[in-house]
């Protein structure tokens, strides 16, 4: 466990680079297509998240964000998704958005499939009944993604991977810029390589081909594990944040073709 008793992804010196959260501000948008929500997470804690909906019946994304944004961050973007027929649901991690509690590893994994088993009844509950549902996880929101998709005893009918890393440990080590000697992928990381060689359904991996924070090797590392139907999407000149920005098209035609679709 590299020197302690405390597992690699609770150590506060991980923490600080793995979790950036933060509040949600008043002012948020809630309307008649937005929705805040409440997920309670297996030892109680109570954690936020917003369905933005498109119609009754429309297919849903379960959204799993990176660590440094809030369901709050996709009051505008939620828009694009919606036009295009899809519902999504964006659930915030411990500590973010509305979230009670601290962020660290564990309970991230622990509070996906808290979220996933409680979304049908949410969406229900809103008065929803989408023609399926899909995961979709960017940069270490996919290890939430592929811990249901590997786990989960009702499959998803789809996964997207945005941005997603395959080496926790490597990807730790840029971030913190420290060396996490005697750690090992298999034993102290999320294990996401190991996850999506379990994952049955259709998935959708995309990448810029000029990530430095999560390299586009780790996205081709993915797609080689993934056993079922699948696709890569890089998009050329794209790094980690900008891929809607530099290829609108071709992400939301990769997003479209598997939820809408049905296909990759």
């Amino acid at each position: 466990m590299t020197g302690t008793s405390v597992p690699l992804l609770a150590r506060p010196e991980v923490l600080r680079v793995l979790f950036h959260p933060r509040p949600e501000m008043p002012g948020g948008r809630a309307d008649e297509t937005a929705h805040p929500v409440t997920i309670t997470a297996d030892d109680g804690t109570k954690l936020g998240g917003k369905v933005f909906v498109a119609s009754e019946t429309a297919p849903a994304i379960l959204y799993f964000h990176g660590n440094g944004e809030i369901a709050a961050d996709y009051d505008d973007l939620s828009v694009l998704y919606n036009r295009l027929g899809m519902t999504l649901f964006v659930a915030d991690y411990r500590g973010y958005g509305t979230s009670q509690g601290q962020p660290d590893g564990p309970s991230l994994l622990a509070d996906a499939m808290a979220t996933y088993r409680q979304t049908p009844a949410i969406l229900e509950g809103l008065g929803l009944a989408p023609s399926g549902l899909h995961l979709m996880g960017r940069s270490l929101g996919s290890a939430a993604a592929l811990e249901i998709a590997a786990t989960a005893e009702s499959p998803p009918a789809g996964l997207i991977i945005e941005s997603g890393f395959a080496f926790t440990v490597a990807l730790i080590e840029r971030l913190g810029g420290m060396r996490l000697t005697g750690a090992d992928e298999g034993r102290d990381g999320f294990g996401n390589l190991e996850k999506m060689r379990r994952v049955a359904c259709p998935t959708v991996l995309i990448h810029g081909s000029e990530d430095w924070i999560i390299p586009v090797a780790d996205g081709h590392a993915l797609h080689e594990a993934a056993p079922g139907p699948k696709r890569m999407v890089e998009i050329p000149g794209a790094g980690h944040n900008d891929l809607m920005l530099v290829d609108q098209r071709s992400y939301f035609l990769a997003v479209r073709n598997l939820v809408v679709g049905g296909t990759v």
